[in-house]
This record gives C-alpha cells, sequence and structure tokens, in this order.
C-alpha cells in the first residue's frame, strides 16, 4: 500500500500545507489505490479525476486559511449529493444517466475549503436501506471480509476509507447511515445536529431528520472534516454559525490534558445503555461494547444506567420517514415505478396514505422523546449504546431480518437504535470498539447534547487513543465467508 494512502487526513493535509506533497500527487496516490480495490468493494463507482485536477491547478495557499482548509486534499461525496458537471444517480435507475447541474451548497463549501472531488460514492436507491446495493452499480462490500455488507446508505463512503482510495468522505444520515457504516466498517462516521452543515437546494429545507456530515478513518480526521464542512449559509434555513474554536482544537485540547470532557464540577458523566429498552442486541456487540464502556470507566467517567425514555420511537420514526418519502421522493418516482425497488415505494406510499392523527401522534412522540434527552443532558455529558444490533452480514440480503430470536417487521427496523437518536436532533458519531471472534467490526454508539459536537469530538478522541483502533485502516480488501 503508497504510503501516501497510508497517511491520515490531517497528515496528508499538514504534508499539502508544507508543500512536501502535492495535491497531484494525491490524486495520482487516490486514482493507483482505486484501480487496485476496485474490483472487491465496488465502493466508488464514479470517478471525476480530470475535473479534480483541473481545479487542483487553480489552487492557492491562503495567508490565513479558515479552519478545516484541506490544500487540495481528494474526497469522495456520495452519489446523492450534486457535484457540478458530474454524475449523480441517487443509486437509482430513474437518474441513470443524469449530470448535476450545479453543486450541493455542502459541496461549494468544501471545494471553496481546498477539498478536490475525486469520486462519487455508492448508495442504495436514494439512500433508503442500510445496505448498499443498487441496479445502477451493483453492490458494495465490506473490505473487511468482501462477502459481507459495509451498511449503508453511506456505504461506498466507509468502504473507500476502510480500503484506502480516499482520506475523507461526506455521507448524509436519517437513520443511521454515517453510523452504521461506519461501525461495520471500522472507521468513524458523524451525525452533527441539523444545520451544522449546511446543504441544498433540498426539497424539505425546514427537515431536520436528515443531516450531511464527516466520515474519515479517526476521530481528528473527522474533527478536520467537519471545520471544512461547518458554517452559516443563508441558503439553508437551519444553518448553523461555525464554532469560535475549531472542532481540531476541541479534538487537540483534549488529548493533550489526556482526560474525558465535562461540564460538570465532579467529572464526565455517561449513561450507557446496551439497547434502549427497544431491541434485542447481538451478544458479541454487547460484549464488546461493555468493555469499551470498562475502559470509559477507567478514564474516570462515572457511568450509570439512567437513559432518556425512548418509548414509541419506532412508530414514531416510521411515520415522519414514511411522509418525507412521500414528500421528497415520491414526485422523483411517480410513474416511473417499475424502475425502482419495492421498498422505496412502499415507504413512499405509505406516507401518502398517513391522516392527520399518525402524522400528531408522531410530532407528539418526537417531543416527549427530545424533553426527555433534554432533561438527561441536564444531569450528563454523554449517552453510549451500540451503533447497531448486530455486526456486518452477508451482503446479498436486502437487510437485517433477525436478530436474538426477534424477527423485524420492516426493512429499516433493525436500525431502532440508530433513528431513536435521529428523533431528538443530538449529535452522535460511531466509533470503533472492537471485533467479533470471527473479526468482524463494532461500533460504539456516543451521543452530546444539541450542538455538542465539539464536546463529543474531544470525548471520542480520548477514548479513540484509549482503545488503540485507529490504525488498524485502510486495509487490503480481504475476501471471506458470509
Amino acid at each position: 500500500m503508497d504510503a501516501l494512502i497510508k497517511m491520515t487526513a490531517r497528515q496528508a493535509v499538514a504534508a499539502l500545507k508544507a508543500r512536501d506533497v502535492s495535491p497531484a500527487e494525491l490524486i495520482d496516490a487516490a486514482e493507483k489505490r482505486i484501480a487496485e480495490v476496485e474490483p472487491q468493494v465496488n465502493a466508488l463507482p464514479i470517478l471525476c479525476l480530470d475535473r479534480a485536477r483541473a481545479m487542483a491547478g487553480k489552487l492557492e495557499h491562503p495567508e490565513t486559511p479558515p479552519p478545516g482548509y484541506l490544500y487540495g486534499l481528494p474526497v469522495a461525496i456520495k452519489d446523492l449529493v450534486d457535484v457540478a458537471g458530474v454524475r449523480c444517480t441517487q443509486g437509482s435507475r430513474v437518474f441513470a444517466d443524469r449530470i448535476a447541474p450545479r453543486s450541493d451548497y455542502s459541496v461549494e463549501r468544501l471545494e471553496a475549503r481546498g477539498a478536490l472531488v475525486i469520486a462519487k460514492s455508492n448508495t442504495p436507491e436514494f439512500g433508503a436501506g442500510a445496505q448498499t446495493f443498487n441496479d445502477v452499480f451493483g453492490t458494495t462490500t465490506n473490505p473487511w471480509n468482501t462477502a459481507l455488507t459495509p451498511a449503508g446508505s453511506s456505504g461506498g463512503a466507509a468502504a473507500a476509507l476502510a480500503a484506502g482510495e480516499v482520506w475523507l468522505a461526506d455521507g448524509s444520515d436519517l437513520g443511521g447511515s454515517l453510523r452504521t457504516p461506519a461501525s461495520f466498517t471500522g472507521v468513524v462516521g458523524l451525525r452533527p445536529s441539523p444545520g451544522r452543515v449546511a446543504w441544498g437546494p433540498r426539497a424539505l429545507p425546514f427537515d431536520t431528520l436528515s443531516v450531511l456530515g464527516p466520515m474519515g478513518r479517526n476521530v481528528g480526521d473527522v474533527a478536520l472534516m467537519l471545520d471544512a464542512q461547518s458554517g452559516l449559509d443563508p441558503r439553508d434555513p437551519l444553518s448553523l454559525p461555525a464554532p469560535d474554536r475549531s472542532f481540531v482544537e476541541s479534538v487537540d485540547h483534549a488529548l493533550s490534558l489526556g482526560r474525558l470532557p465535562s461540564r460538570f464540577a465532579g467529572g464526565c458523566r455517561v449513561g450507557w445503555s446496551a439497547d434502549l429498552g427497544l431491541t434485542p442486541v447481538d451478544p458479541e456487540v454487547v460484549e464488546a461494547c461493555s468493555q469499551a464502556v470498562k475502559r470509559v470507566e477507567k478514564l474516570g467517567a462515572q457511568v450509570g444506567t439512567d437513559i432518556p425514555d425512548f418509548t414509541g420511537a419506532e412508530d414514531c420514526f416510521q411515520v415522519l420517514r414514511a411522509a418525507n418519502f412521500a414528500a421528497s421522493i415520491w414526485p422523483k418516482i411517480q410513474g416511473k415505478t417499475e424502475l425502482v425497488k419495492p421498498e422505496v415505494i412502499w415507504n413512499a406510499e405509505k406516507g401518502l396514505k398517513l391522516g392527520g392523527p399518525e402524522m400528531a401522534d408522531a410530532r407528539r412522540v418526537q417531543g416527549l422523546i427530545y424533553n426527555s434527552v433534554s432533561a438527561f443532558f441536564d444531569r450528563h455529558d454523554f449517552l453510549l449504546l451500540p451503533t447497531a444490533v448486530a455486526p456486518p452480514f452477508d451482503h446479498r440480503l436486502r437487510y437485517l431480518e433477525e436478530v436474538a430470536g426477534r424477527r423485524f417487521d420492516t426493512y429499516i427496523s433493525w436500525l431502532v437504535l440508530q433513528f431513536a437518536i435521529t428523533l431528538a436532533g443530538v449529535p452522535a458519531i460511531s466509533i470503533p470498539c472492537g471485533f467479533t471472534a470471527s473479526g468482524r467490526p463494532i461500533g460504539l454508539q456516543v451521543v452530546a447534547r444539541p450542538r455538542g459536537e465539539a464536546e463529543l469530538l474531544a470525548f471520542c478522541a480520548v477514548l479513540e487513543a484509549e482503545l488503540g483502533l485507529s490504525a488498524r485502516v485502510p486495509i487490503d480488501p480481504v475476501a471471506g465467508q458470509p
């Protein structure tokens, strides 16, 4: 594996800033690595290397660079997000040949911050379902074992990072699409607070369920990308200003102190649950996460079992998600459903059939969940739980149908530990915390108070250093058994 590919994103950016390496050299290294591993993983089906090289020729080294300036670092953008002049299929035959006329706001900001888009990452159709396959580009596999799925919907981004094809990648998250792939591939994925990353134009600009966010191989790299992504954009009505202190500075400060951040005089307070009272969880996942929580205690945190009340989370999320599909997806597929997978059709049609009482009840339950979560964070710094109910599974399955004796009712029911957190509108991250006996990655989900990304990243940087797993990626793809 090329030495440049093994660099972390922060190391690569430092080398670019010092002019020890050029953007062209990184693009060449990425192109070589993509050619080597794509036949095994199918993570980056759309390449735009010539566009990246042309933009590299226009880059300048600003005298006073903004936080997160990337100096020509190659990145991947999810194939739900427009990049001007580049194919954007949304994983659907409906848009198989579409060329984006303009870039998403998020891409404009990344490119203004010195990022070079070299590829689009694979996604399930319209990002629906946490297993990355579609009828346009096929199935993305997991570099740790190519018989397994990297999950989704940001599965292409996660697999590309784990296999060393890029240093950073964006993703989106409605029901866990940044967190689940990170868990399944041994990388880091952050679902930020709504508005932290401005994006659009989109059909539902006031929606708080869907967000864009960063993925990287370690917490520091994710902090770097979030700095590059953050900032006020008046075109996005939810967008937030960038923090006074960069996310990278928050991470480095915590690491220099060597202790977990806390708002409380007595030290860090954490709540831990293996299941949020919502679902069975695979025993190996529970064990790996439990061991990570013990390491949190070793670092001085007070860990308790007091958690928010997530009663009604699944029914609530299913209704709100269906309403979103009716509003944003149905107009794209109406009259073309023969080209669309059945799960998407089902979800959109469910939304079209919703009545006022169902929507009212879902909004009421979401309010109760938010208020419970808000009260929890009056007493705690963080909430810890497994990222997913199971480790990576056979990529031939459309979705996980059963775990620990429970059969799931729908194609998204197995994501309840992720979408329960989505409902609360709080930042959440998945970091690697261990492996199954057969070597399948497992992630720990860490949740912070609203707009608490800085403290969340700081906490996870200290825990990551304690766990010592971040250097396990990138890896060469491994063929295995499901």
